[in-house]
């Protein structure tokens, strides 16, 4: 089934040319099929780029789904056109009074700054009150997800002594989690972080289940029991040369990066990276999609119920 997104939108010009199945309101209109309603609160720079990760792999299961985008209202992206942002993103207060099936709240390049020196921290805390009563299930991707542990339940983030920049191999911790299912036992994430978080506290906080680690980036996936809340501390949506991109920019800077780990073959910058994270991806979004919100959520989503 496809993602509903508007006509207009640059990603659905790039699907498209990828052969993933979009659908735009005029045709979503003429089905009757409650699709699934997933609200995504992009914190990323690059907001095109970004709204094409995500929407390339919520479109690319059997379940029909409807993207809106809001942006926080206290920030004014420096990287996307003005006309872009008036014409795809809402803020919260125009859907606050709306529930959804899912929330997917993106990483953002803050996570050196303190979470309540972020500029927009406090309004990010009122998303992520009100979707614990409007929203089925929260996916919290990279710096995301060190907010949402911190603000949920105070587990706090630390600067690291070098940047984790590149592909990491993973491996599943909790083999009976549905977010897990159909994974290899060992699997690539793409890792972008100066700050991790402390897996003794997550272990220590009974709410919390490790799903997936890795032995040199630490906690990758992490749930509540019943999947209304999720964790991801890595990447899976970056494009193949995302983090190409990243580390010229940082060059260009003078910023002296490391190069990116296990990406460039022979670690050489002038060949083009190969991708071994794709089918990682799709798996634990249509995971997500179909066992934490599909399979749960009610079919009148104001019927949902805080936890």
């Amino acid at each position: 089934m496809p993602i509903k997104i508007p006509a207009d939108l640059p990603a659905a010009q790039t699907l498209h040319n990828e052969n993933i199945f979009t659908m735009d309101e005029f045709r979503a209109a003429s089905q009757d099929i409650r699709p699934l309603r997933i609200l995504v609160l992009n914190l990323m720079p690059t907001k095109i780029v970004t709204e094409t990760q995500l929407a390339r792999l919520l479109g690319n299961t059997p379940i029909q789904v409807e993207m809106e985008l809001i942006m926080c209202k206290g920030h004014q992206p420096k990287n996307t056109p003005p006309e872009h942002m008036i014409a795809f993103y809402q803020h919260f207060d125009d859907v606050k009074d709306r529930y959804f099936d899912g929330l997917v709240i993106t990483g953002a390049p803050v996570e050196k700054l303190p979470f309540e020196e972020v500029d927009y921290w406090d309004e990010l805390c009122a998303v992520m009150d009100w979707s614990r009563s409007h929203v089925h299930s929260t996916l919290h991707i990279c710096w995301g997800a060190q907010a949402g542990l911190y603000h949920h339940y105070g587990i706090g983030k630390h600067l690291l002594p070098q940047k984790f920049s590149g592909i990491y191999r993973h491996h599943v911790v909790r083999k009976g989690s549905m977010l897990m299912r159909g994974f290899d036992d060992v699997f690539d994430v793409p890792v972008s972080r100066y700050t991790g978080v402390d897996r003794a506290q997550i272990a220590a906080e009974p709410r919390l289940r490790i799903l997936a680690e890795s032995e040199e980036t630490g906690v990758y996936a992490v749930d509540i029991d019943g999947g209304r809340q999720i964790f991801i501390t890595g990447h899976v949506e970056y494009d193949p040369d995302t983090l190409a991109k990243e580390y010229f920019r940082d060059v260009a800077a003078g910023l002296n990066p490391t190069v990116p780990k296990n990406y460039f073959p022979d670690d050489d910058p002038a060949k083009p990276p190969v991708c071994t994270w794709r089918s990682c991806a799709n798996l634990l979004f249509a995971n997500w999609l179909n066992y934490y919100v599909y399979q749960e959520t009610p079919f009148h989503p104001e019927e949902i119920t805080t936890y």
